[in-house]
């Protein structure tokens, strides 16, 4: 098993998935449908099953067939976890209630450590400029690159569609038909989330306010850094600066086992 592979099956045990497939071929990252689940099943260690149940007996979506709620609770489990133990999942709930304003960067910060096409797309929709159109055919085409002729015509065309509308959601592209480059609305709970996926992923001290995580951010590392003193302050994450010197921990999110698979990581 190479490095890379291994690094992956520690950061699988925290909740990342590098499956092939994902979500967007059939469908976006699901916004809405979250906040309805997470609003629905209001008890943050709520276990798995309670959400599997709220979508399937009690139909908190509004589905109107067995089959799709089947489908919409795989996809929402694919994309978040729904499940406590996972801490990519525990952190989302954890600043989902305190960060209302985050949450469409909340929840894409998640799926981005867990949909492996919305991670691919991110270098392609971050890299335009704020007002820049992006277009369904620019998606199509950068996904064909990827792995050419993976997909038909039809399924680039509703992917692309899906992905575009993600990034749509979470802040990162504006506008219905045409779709523009905006920039997302960082907040101090989503700030805490880029900070938590990159510290897991091995990254420490300033390289942690440089990572593809916070690029999700749309703001520099000094507003990052401003983002981090604030959720410091509230007392969701801990940051301590001296000089060119930053520490960041995360005493309310990482438990003492995680810790150790950490240790061993690195």
């Amino acid at each position: 098993m190479n490095v890379e592979n291994k690094h992956n099956n520690k950061l699988e045990r925290l909740g990342f998935s590098f499956e092939r497939g994902g979500v967007h071929t059939a469908r976006t990252m699901m916004l809405a449908e979250l906040r309805d689940l997470l609003s629905f099943v209001d008890v943050a260690n709520a276990a798995r099953a309670d959400y599997l149940d709220a979508i399937q007996t009690a139909n908190c979506l509004g589905k109107r067939s067995g089959k799709t709620r089947t489908l919409t609770f795989r996809h929402l489990a694919d994309l978040y976890a729904l499940d406590p133990s996972l801490l990519v999942f525990r952190a989302l709930r954890f600043f989902w209630q305190r960060d209302v304003d985050g949450q469409p960067l909340l929840a894409a910060l998640c799926a981005y450590s867990r949909d492996p096409m919305l991670r691919a797309t991110a270098p392609f929709v971050l890299g335009f400029q704020e007002g820049a159109t992006v277009t369904r055919e620019g998606m199509e085409e950068f996904l064909d690159a990827q792995e050419p002729g993976r997909f038909s015509k039809a399924t680039l065309k509703s992917t692309a569609q899906n992905i575009n509308s993600s990034w749509t959601q979470s802040g990162h592209l504006a506008g219905r038909v045409r779709k523009v480059r905006a920039r997302a609305v960082a907040t101090p709970g989503a700030a805490s989330l880029a900070l938590l996926l990159g510290y897991v992923s091995g990254l420490r001290g300033e390289s942690l306010f440089k990572s593809d995580y916070t690029r999700m951010l749309d703001c520099s590392f000094e507003q990052t850094l401003e983002l981090a003193e604030d959720a410091s302050r509230r007392g969701w994450i801990s940051l301590k600066r001296v000089g060119q010197v930053i520490e960041v921990l995360f005493p309310n999110l990482i438990t003492a086992q995680e810790m150790e698979w950490l240790r061993e990581q690195n």
